[in-house]
């Protein structure tokens, strides 16, 4: 790789096909799409590309085949700045790929991803893991970077994205530990916002995600509400998670607090939804802090949540 860099995305990433819709199709139905483009996706990378947007250095670790996708989604991320000497390139195998139904009257989505393809570490990625000042991993990059943490007895800030379900998962090893709060309830059963984030064990910020409802972070004692930032038009809320994340590091590297961070990303990652893939409408680090300058993050009672 080149100079270290200061934040290392490791997990997924894919060649995304979408097509916008003005509502989704019934069974057996046709409906004329608005659009159809095709562009790069991936939690991991969407979020290196964020965090690149927002101007912070960022790498990307992860497998693709060595197919013409496979060169797409690499030079996707390259155009954005990301540094991609890290990404491995499995032989005879198809790159990750998905198709996405964007519902233009409801700002959601849907996914029909592929298989991901395995992720093997090499030697030059725990040299690179050793020297981030911030490695980010999705479901697919924890286990291979925890391995590596593990084996080497390292620790750096490590930041996780907990929205899809993580085997063997330990947030004491976490410096942002974000999971939704739809998974946080899966992983310590029902219960508010504030004690589940405790229960968690998290050392560092504990942050969890709430779709349209923004995001909740556990500042000490204290819960605070993110308020999502909501853009007109919301063409997808394809990526926006993604996003959230990728800004939620740039903010740490920033050196912001965690109730300023989450709000950071929170807005972010609201103003991605003005484009149909998840890439192309994320802001620079000038326009979302124009839009914080107005914005208020509010305590949380106990029983709000």
């Amino acid at each position: 790789m080149h100079s270290p860099p200061i934040a290392l995305f490791v997990g997924l990433a894919a060649w995304d096909t979408i097509a916008l819709v003005p509502s989704y199709p019934a069974a057996d139905s046709r409906v004329i799409a608005e659009d159809i483009i095709e562009a790069g996706g991936g939690p991991a990378a969407t979020a290196a590309v964020a965090c690149a947007r927002l101007g912070v250095r960022s790498a990307f670790a992860g497998a693709v085949g060595d197919d013409r996708r496979g060169e797409r989604i690499l030079e996707s991320l390259a155009a954005e700045g990301v540094d991609v000497e890290g990404a491995i390139i499995c032989p005879g195998i198809p790159s990750t790929a998905a198709v996405i139904i964007a519902d233009r009257a409801h700002g959601t989505r849907a996914l029909c991803p592929m298989r991901p393809l395995p992720l093997d570490l090499e030697a030059r990625h725990e040299a690179a893991i050793a020297a981030a000042s911030m490695v980010h991993v999705d479901q697919a990059g924890y286990g291979p970077v925890a391995a590596v943490l593990a084996r080497d007895n390292v620790r750096v800030p490590l930041s996780v994205d907990a929205g899809n379900p993580i085997s063997g998962l330990d947030p004491a090893l976490t410096t942002i530990f974000a999971p939704t709060l739809i998974q946080l309830r899966s992983m310590f059963g029902a219960g508010e916002a504030r004690g589940l984030l405790a229960r968690a064990g998290a050392p560092g910020w504990a942050v969890a995600t709430d779709g349209g409802d923004g995001a909740y972070a556990l500042d000490g004692q204290e819960m605070w509400h993110a308020p999502a930032h909501v853009v007109e038009p919301c063409v997808s809320t394809l990526g926006a998670g993604d996003v959230f994340h990728g800004a939620l590091v740039a903010a740490w590297i920033r050196g912001f607090d965690v109730v300023r961070a989450t709000s950071y990303a929170v807005i972010a990652a609201g103003l991605s939804c003005g484009g149909v893939d998840g890439r192309s409408a994320i802001p620079d680090h000038d326009t979302v802090m124009a839009v914080l300058a107005d914005y208020r993050a509010a305590r949380v009672h106990p029983m709000e949540v």
